[in-house]
């Protein structure tokens, strides 16, 4: 097949079956079949064909071979007659019926030899299907069963990835659970020893300078209170 040829019978195929861009094969292995059927018909119907021109030349011929017949009859009668001018008319006649039966001859001949060579292309050719359509269920099921492993595969792929992302997830749990009980467990640890409430209690949110300050506010308070008792008593 050229270049050319190739072409035109995957456009043809492309355009027929409406296939995708990458090509399925049972789709290429099923057009192909399906054309290979239709040139077994166009044998077939030239077949009939042959046999018909066959059917058709023999009849012909039987009339030429009838006709033949009536004329040699017609010259005996003549010539009993004593007709001869008669009886040489009807054998002229049969006469010149003779390349008329001679060419139905040939030509029977010629379409027997086709109709032979027809028919064993026939035969071949429905050998050649036949194989050819064993070959095609057998390739469609391999490709079905390489669609199903690559389908598995896939899954099996997914499975995999979603197995890794869960036990990452699952990990983080646990470290945040870990974590959490880890600072639950201090916390219940500075509340069993008291350092956490007396911080509490002590803090109460103030600062080192601010109790300093308070200090010195309230030195300051008790001399004034002082100066103030000296004053009274004084007087």
């Amino acid at each position: 097949m050229s270049l050319f040829e190739h072409l035109k019978f995957v456009a043809g195929m492309k355009a027929e079956t409406s296939l995708q861009k990458m090509e399925d094969p049972s789709q290429v292995f099923d057009y192909n079949y399906t054309k290979q059927l239709e040139h077994l018909q166009q044998l077939r119907q030239g077949l009939v064909s042959i046999v018909q021109n066959e059917k058709h030349v023999e009849m012909l011929e039987s009339q030429a071979e009838a006709q033949q017949s009536r004329y040699q009859q017609q010259a005996e009668q003549a010539m009993s007659g004593n007709r001869e001018d008669l009886a040489r008319l009807a054998l002229q006649r049969k006469e010149a019926l003779n390349s008329q039966v001679e060419g139905y001859k040939q030509q029977l001949a010629q379409l027997g030899t086709e109709h032979q060579k027809v028919e064993a292309m026939v035969g071949q050719y429905e050998a050649s299907i036949a194989q050819f359509q064993s070959q095609k269920e057998m390739v469609k099921a391999q490709y079905e069963a390489a669609k199903a492993q690559v389908v598995i595969s896939e899954v099996a792929t997914g499975i995999s990835k979603d197995s890794n992302e869960m036990n990452l997830a699952m990990q983080h749990a646990q470290e945040k659970v870990m974590s959490m009980q880890s600072r639950a467990t201090a916390i219940d640890s500075l509340m069993d020893s008291g350092a956490l409430n007396a911080g509490l209690i002590a803090g109460s949110g103030e600062t080192d300078l601010d109790r300093q300050l308070a200090q010195v506010s309230s030195a300051h308070n008790v001399d004034d209170q002082l100066a103030a008792m000296r004053e009274r008593l004084g007087k």
